[in-house]
């Protein structure tokens, strides 16, 4: 007997792995291919935290940059930063969300600011 090429449903006859019949013809074995269960993957926030010493336009400047907001986006964000405390540049997957707060915590140390950027796990 020949090794079927692709998963399908075998009665009757278990196979060895070199997909010769087992000698005994012992038990009776149903394989059926399952699609594997997909969910969507969790999302983050990248929140900027406000402080009294970074100036509001290098926050414009870093929500420009790194987050590809426009003039106008970036100053509503950074005014909700400065008057309440934090502000959302955006939601994006684990690894993406890490990867910007990371590239923005570090450009602002280059830079000489205390500007911190925290990454929020989204509640579902």
């Amino acid at each position: 007997m020949s090794r079927p090429t692709s998963l399908g449903v075998i009665l009757g006859t278990r196979l060895s792995d070199d997909g010769q019949s087992s000698p005994d013809g012992t038990g009776d074995v149903a394989v059926q291919p399952v699609d594997p269960e997909l969910k969507k993957p969790s999302l983050f926030r990248v929140v900027l935290m406000n402080d009294d010493f970074t100036p509001m336009e290098f926050v414009v400047h870093i929500l420009e940059q790194f987050f590809a907001m426009n003039r106008e986006k970036a100053t509503q964000v950074m005014l909700a930063v400065h008057t309440q405390g934090k502000g959302v540049c955006g939601v994006y997957t684990k690894d993406i969300a890490e990867t910007k707060a990371a590239l923005v915590n570090d450009y602002s140390r280059e830079n000489q600011h205390p500007l911190m950027c925290e990454v929020e796990e989204l509640d579902d």
